[in-house]
């Protein structure tokens, strides 16, 4: 028996995508926005919407719409649609997608920690250089922004290698071997003993721009590098790109690893491409698996078809 229609709005990867839906709810007919807009009589038999930044407005024109399925583990790019409509949100969670974040924030982390990038450049001129300062992970602090499944992922991934860790949230939580902040009356004590800042955190309101001149300052200095290590893998309306330059010009800042951007792609002409102390990665340090993307998905559609709850529902007053 043929089962509702699912619309996928994929914008990238669409095949790969298309053909591990089809393989993982083979009794329901797909309908990709790439392949052209569907007829009107088929958009209104479509009960679940897997989008990734749909066009604005769009989703209130499906008039049997039910379920909205994001396709990443952020859903800011759905919840800026004004017309919205008022449905279940599911967000993207899977132990590959988190696997992925927790390696490329170890990576990150270890490539400051060991002066990799200032080793690159020793390697570039020739230069055997043995007595350059490295620090162990246990004189450091890293603090991760946004403690929910990927920051306490990515402090498991840590906690091994002998980094102090603590971790901030808006709400309580908790983690041995962490020490854990939260709300504001958390965030500034949080600040003042990390020496690393891991942001993971999503994009709201409430969080844009937060990753500024004035958090920066904020930060440890009594580290062995003498000033603090930015590294933002979670979303590039949390940063301000201005404040983070200047800051590395003048020495607040001893690193960056940024994966997001205010915008992306960042513009070549962006100052951020030409200091020696700055990773840059194309927003892939959680890429989605297509297998992993649409086990999700079919999972949470046989759960709802079954009469069960969805999980990983968006708090809309949250934004997240």
């Amino acid at each position: 028996m043929t089962k509702s229609p699912i619309l996928l709005n994929i914008k990238w990867d669409g095949l790969a995508k298309k053909a591990a839906f089809e393989k993982a709810l083979p009794d329901h007919p797909f309908y990709n926005l790439a392949d052209g807009m569907p007829s009107t009589e088929e958009l209104a038999e479509v009960k679940y919407a897997v989008v990734w930044k749909p066009e604005h407005g769009f989703l209130a024109t499906l008039p049997n719409l039910e379920v909205i399925f994001s396709l990443g583990a952020g859903v800011d790019h759905v919840l800026e649609d004004k017309q919205l409509p008022d449905l279940p949100i599911v967000r993207f969670v899977d132990a590959n997608l988190t696997g992925r974040m927790v390696e490329w924030v170890v990576l990150q982390v270890l490539m400051h920690l060991r002066h990799q990038r200032k080793y690159d450049s020793f390697q570039r001129i020739n230069q055997w250089n043995e007595i350059f300062p490295q620090p162990s992970a246990d004189q450091l602090t890293v603090g991760i922004m946004g403690f929910g499944e990927l920051g306490q992922a990515a402090a498991k991934g840590l906690l091994p290698l002998g980094f102090n860790l603590c971790g901030w949230s808006r709400s309580e939580k908790s983690m041995d071997g962490v020490g854990c902040f939260h709300g504001e009356d958390g965030l500034e004590s949080f600040l003042a003993r990390t020496d690393i800042l891991v942001s993971l955190l999503p994009y709201t309101p409430a969080t844009h721009g937060i990753l500024n001149r004035n958090l920066i300052e904020k930060l440890s200095r009594g580290g062995p590098f003498g000033a603090p290590v930015l590294i933002n893998a979670g979303r590039g309306g949390s940063q301000v790109e201005t404040d983070i330059i200047a800051c590395l010009k003048e020495g607040l800042l001893h690193g960056v690893s940024l994966d997001v951007f205010e915008t992306e792609p960042l513009p070549k002409e962006s100052p951020l491409w030409s200091f020696e102390n700055v990773i840059i990665t194309p927003h892939m340090a959680a890429v989605s698996d297509p297998a992993a993307l649409a086990e999700h998905v079919a999972t949470q559609v046989n759960r709802y078809e079954a009469g069960e709850e969805l999980e990983y529902l968006v708090d809309r007053a949250r934004g997240y």
